[in-house]
């Protein structure tokens, strides 16, 4: 598969803040620890997810994954380090009915592999455990290293972990690959945080025209997933 680094956004440091594009700013802001908005589209989940580099989430960010975006906050790593450590699909490991024929209205398979908190965490769940779990999965992720994961977390916990496809987005187009391919073009660790965007009054996902507002209301950038795909793919 094609590896992106902090090269292949290289071009857009010479470009004027007017002349950047969306992938651009995003990825200038996940260099700064800042989130962005990426919808995947609209004939596969329809979300859009808030993402944060992993290793740039405060209390604060998590309070607000919680509050804003209002979905499941998830960490997302790389194949390569999912294999380093021994990370499976967790369905390939439930021994129950319910685990068997993935019939995804928008998708082969679901990404979910452990739940983990980290072993120095109380209950796991406040932002400041949540937090604490997310920033040393960020660490983990930079040198894999089995026998240190398996130290310095526990499973099952309160952040979900996600597996990144092997092919990354020439296999898969979902806000796990696509989180990635950002930090990838930012030069950070190969962990993101992805966090569905929710919508109080509907009961469904926020709508992109929503979505964009919040973006712009917040100076945050706001991707469609084809951006992505276009750019690293």
């Amino acid at each position: 598969m094609t590896q992106h680094t902090a090269a292949d956004a290289g071009a857009s440091e010479g470009r004027s803040e007017s002349d950047a594009t969306p992938v651009d700013r995003a990825v200038a802001a996940f260099r700064s620890g800042s989130p962005v908005l990426i919808h995947d589209a609209e004939d596969r989940e329809g979300e859009t997810d808030l993402i944060y580099p992993a290793g740039a989430v405060s209390p604060n960010a998590v309070a607000r994954l919680r509050n804003d975006a209002g979905g499941l906050v998830c960490v997302a790593l790389s194949a390569p380090v999912c294999d380093a450590l021994d990370l499976p699909f967790v369905a390939d490991e439930i021994d129950h009915p319910t685990a068997t024929g993935h019939d995804l209205a928008y998708d082969d398979r679901s990404s979910f592999s452990l739940t983990v908190n980290h072993r120095e965490t109380r209950t796991g769940i406040t932002d400041v455990d949540r937090s604490r779990t997310i920033r040393a999965l960020s660490r983990a992720a930079s040198e894999p290293d089995p026998e240190t994961f398996a130290a310095a977390f526990r499973a099952p916990g309160h952040v979900h972990l996600l597996r990144a496809a092997d092919g990354l987005l020439a296999e898969r187009e979902g806000h796990t690959e696509l989180g990635i391919a950002l930090a990838a073009a930012a030069g950070l660790p190969p962990a993101v945080v992805v966090c569905e965007m929710l919508d109080d009054g509907t009961g469904y996902a926020l709508s992109p025209p929503a979505a964009r507002d919040y973006a712009t209301r917040h100076d945050l950038p706001y991707l469609e997933g084809s951006d992505v795909v276009s750019r690293f793919g």
